[in-house]
């Protein structure tokens, strides 16, 4: 793996609104490639144009100067996403401490923020998202299987699901709002009802307030041909379902899709877990009175 340092020219990018997913504003990158090496990782296809994504990591080491930059310029707050197309806190991010040089910044700026990954070393930065979460933080853990050796298995570079489970209850015991991303629920691998229970019971048990799910999976070209490789080579047989099941279609639906939403949807509700996650909102101005009431 090589690492390469690069000049950025922008930094935060605009999200199509209203984003109902995850609430976002706005996409903060502050790498290119992820070591996470997830086998089914959309952020491959051809049209974001990371070649060798996970072999070459891009380092954006003006980053913090540009988002101090852009942020003093933005009129209107609305919540930074992180980890769109990599994760924050990949193994790199534990020397380089661009994340958290980053974090500060949006401190300081009083931004609201959404951190999405898939690794506990965000636990190391909870004291930065207990400032922000005095406006607004939430923190979101990708957990796609509650099996550490099927997670070893499709996310090979990232933290056990085990461990992500751990680092959600320390960061729900320090009151910071957290909670799962359930997605991509992988057919043939992890759409049964039992992972799926698994999942919404061990976050509950670790405080998580929400969990957003997706049940399937995105399939594209480079993509699709680095997800089928990896089946071949781990789980032998099932890429020949996979090309059975959907051909040349972009998007691979879990089977038996309405018993894993019913599913889902009774194990939440029995956990008293939201479904949604809960938007910052930017607080009504105070008008002053246009005349001064009676004496």
């Amino acid at each position: 793996m090589t690492i390469h340092m690069i000049q950025a020219k922008s930094l935060l990018n605009p999200v199509k609104q209203p984003d109902t997913w995850f609430g976002l504003k706005y996409n903060m990158n502050l790498y290119r490639g992820c070591q996470h090496r997830c086998i089914y990782c959309d952020s491959r296809s051809q049209c974001y144009r990371i070649d060798r994504f996970d072999q070459d990591i891009l380092v954006k080491a003006n980053a913090p100067e540009l988002l101090r930059s852009e942020l003093a310029r933005k009129r209107v707050k609305g919540t930074i996403g992180t980890g769109s197309m990599n994760d924050p806190y990949m193994p790199l991010e534990k020397k380089l401490n661009l994340t958290r040089r980053a974090l500060e910044i949006i401190a300081t700026f009083r931004f609201p923020v959404h951190v999405i990954t898939k690794s506990d070393l965000v636990l190391r930065d909870a004291d930065v998202l207990q400032q922000i979460g005095q406006i607004y933080a939430a923190v979101s853990f990708t957990i796609t299987t509650a099996n550490d050796d099927l997670g070893k298995q499709v996310e090979p570079g990232a933290p056990l699901p085990s461990a992500r489970f751990h680092a959600l209850q320390k960061l729900a015991e320090k009151g910071i709002y957290a909670g799962v991303t359930l997605m991509p629920v992988l057919p043939f691998l992890q759409d049964d009802p039992q992972n799926i229970r698994a999942i919404v019971r061990r976050a509950a048990d670790s405080g998580a307030q929400y969990i957003i799910a997706s049940f399937g999976v995105t399939l594209r070209d480079r993509q699709r041909a680095y997800f089928y490789n990896e089946l071949d080579r781990r789980f032998p047989g099932v890429k020949q379902q996979y090309v059975r099941s959907f051909g040349e279609q972009y998007f691979a639906p879990a089977r038996q899709m309405a018993q894993l939403t019913a599913v889902f949807q009774e194990a939440c509700a029995q956990a008293g877990i939201a479904r949604r996650i809960q938007p910052f909102t930017v607080p009504p101005a105070t008008q002053l009175p246009l005349f001064s009431p009676p004496h």
